[in-house]
């Protein structure tokens, strides 16, 4: 099959390696500061790109935070306008994290698009990966042991689940919050302390870490002003995040919000991991066999 790769970070650039390894034709685009595999053309504008793909897969996210195409490996400055006005609707146009506004420029242009985001194959093994960077940024953030160590992760989905594991097997003394009964009888069933989200006040200064991975503001001032002064606080969150990062700065309280993790500490695995989504989802259109 012919496929553009149009944008992205590194999962995008190895996706387009593995997809050439299987003996696709590959055209890259907005990739430009990698020396890609022998073989994958990297195409100098996106029409180029585009032109006779049967499959064309965009960034996960497909804009930046200004509005831009996310393309962190390209030297050149795109726009979202500049890759969809490249495009025809005959194509099979998969993109990740698809927002409103992703959606309304899609019906401006007559497209239609898959989230490959969306789907729950790729979202449980994503969230390996977000666990094991969070797990590294915890040890290399702060200044002491997991083992014995007290963390909270607030939500317990699909990657406060796998992280609440991973801690736990490196001897960290796990709590996790949950809203709903049957989610909090399962803390308590895996061995975790077990708290009601709307419970945490006047507990947080007990922790090394507190971890979010709940889209939504928990962490407020008044609760920041509880963490102690050597806890980190890692929002893994999508938009629009589970910590204020404006109150904990006037705080001083250490805080960070890693986006992006799975692409930044197992590329490979997780271009791997979207390759083989993008396959399931070919094989249900009836376009791959």
């Amino acid at each position: 099959m012919k496929f553009a790769v149009m944008g992205g970070d590194m999962r995008q650039a190895k996706l387009a390696e593995l997809l050439h390894a299987d003996g696709h034709e590959v055209r890259a685009f907005a990739l430009d500061k990698l020396r890609l595999a022998d073989g994958i053309e990297e195409a100098p504008t996106a029409r180029a790109a585009a032109s006779g793909a049967e499959v064309v897969v965009l960034p996960l996210p497909l804009q930046s935070r200004d509005g831009m195409l996310s393309s962190p490996l390209s030297a050149g400055v795109h726009t979202a306008h500049e890759i969809l006005s490249a495009l025809s609707g005959e194509q099979t146009i998969l993109v990740g994290r698809a927002d409103a506004t992703a959606e309304e420029l899609f019906a401006s242009y007559g497209l239609t698009y898959t989230d490959y985001f969306e789907r729950e194959e790729l979202a449980v093994l994503n969230a390996v990966a977000a666990a094991e960077g969070a797990v590294g940024l915890i040890m290399q953030e702060t200044a002491v042991t997991l083992w014995n160590a007290k963390i909270l992760v607030l939500g317990f989905g699909r990657i406060g689940k796998l992280l609440c594991h991973r801690l736990r097997a490196l001897g960290a003394d796990v709590a996790a919050t949950a809203r709903t009964p049957s989610d909090l009888a399962w803390i308590r069933a895996y061995g975790y302390t077990a708290v009601p989200t709307s419970e945490i006040d006047g507990t947080l200064d007990e922790y090394a870490a507190i971890v979010s991975t709940i889209p939504a503001r928990i962490m407020n001032e008044s609760r920041l002003r509880e963490v102690s002064a050597d806890c980190l606080c890692l929002d893994l969150a999508s938009k629009p995040g589970g910590l204020d990062f404006t109150a904990a700065s006037k705080l001083g309280v250490r805080a960070m919000w890693a986006l992006g993790l799975p692409g930044e500490v197992a590329p490979t695995t997780s271009g791997a991991i979207i390759r083989d989504t993008i396959y399931n989802i070919l094989q249900e259109k009836g376009v791959m066999k």
